[in-house]
């Protein structure tokens, strides 16, 4: 380490700082210390980009160092080297994550979209008290609740329901068969707890089985209740915060869908 020229040595305590700014952003995030707003959107998405052209910026001026200086230092051009490539690494992974969260503009998906599961008092409160976003008519066209006033045109005409049914189409209950509510009931406890869900509270009088999924890195937590009818349950997955949740909640049924499935034997 001695013998790295200075601007080597810049590099790389640029590219160790640009790490722990995004764990920072993440685990501060995720332990209270300030809210998603602040922590993904304002340090990620607004100030996160100009970090990045910050340690690329300084790594083109060492590569250009290394290359003009003789000798040439493979390890001086490497350390340069890698000093572009994590940015660039880093910026199509948020142009993907944009993609991603234009292709799934909802934050609140179920099986049933006539009739989605509703969530117990208990969990309701527990929204309440986090400041979650408010649950909204499956029904009602976007553009008419708060969360997407000013979404764009296509978007704000469409309601929960014709988003779920379009984005989500492969998503539909999972037929009881021969089980018995109080098997299905139990079957999405134990394939909840094998999620890692917390918080797993049933109600085998009331057919509804919740939990709770949290993010490693933000700590965001997304409510989750299944509907065990007489021959037939539905999922839900509902994000506390945030309008897009990049496909999560879609992913989080279909898993859940198909370990109840396999523990009941349906399809």
């Amino acid at each position: 380490m001695k013998h790295l020229p200075w601007h080597s040595k810049l590099v790389l305590a640029l590219i160790a700082f640009l790490i722990l700014y995004f764990v920072i952003a993440a685990l501060g995030t995720k332990i209270g210390l300030w809210g998603f707003e602040f922590g993904l959107v304002a340090m990620v998405f607004v100030a996160g980009p100009w970090v990045l052209g910050i340690v690329a910026l300084a790594a083109l001026i060492s590569l250009i160092i290394a290359l003009v200086r003789k000798p040439r230092s493979k390890l001086a051009m490497g350390i340069a080297i890698a000093g572009l490539v994590l940015p660039a690494i880093v910026l199509a992974q948020f142009a993907a994550m944009r993609s991603t969260a234009g292709d799934n503009p909802v934050h609140d998906i179920a099986t049933n979209t006539a009739n989605p599961p509703q969530f117990s008092p208990s969990t309701m409160a527990l929204r309440s008290e986090a400041d979650a976003n408010p649950l909204t008519n499956y029904q009602t066209p976007l553009g008419e609740t708060q969360m997407y006033a000013g979404a764009e045109p296509e978007l704000a005409i469409k309601s929960h329901a014709q988003i779920i049914n379009e984005n989500y189409s492969d998503l539909s209950p999972l037929p009881l068969g021969g089980a018995s509510r109080a098997d299905g009931v139990a079957a999405v406890a134990a394939a909840m707890g094998n999620m890692g869900l917390q918080d797993i509270r049933s109600d085998v009088e009331a057919g509804r089985v919740e939990g709770v999924a949290e993010t490693f890195w933000y700590g965001f937590r997304d409510d989750v209740v299944a509907r065990v009818g007489d021959s037939e349950i539905d999922f839900r997955s509902v994000s506390r915060v945030g309008r897009s949740d990049l496909g999560a909640n879609a992913e989080r049924i279909e898993d859940l869908r198909e370990r109840v499935a396999q523990q009941i034997g349906q399809r």
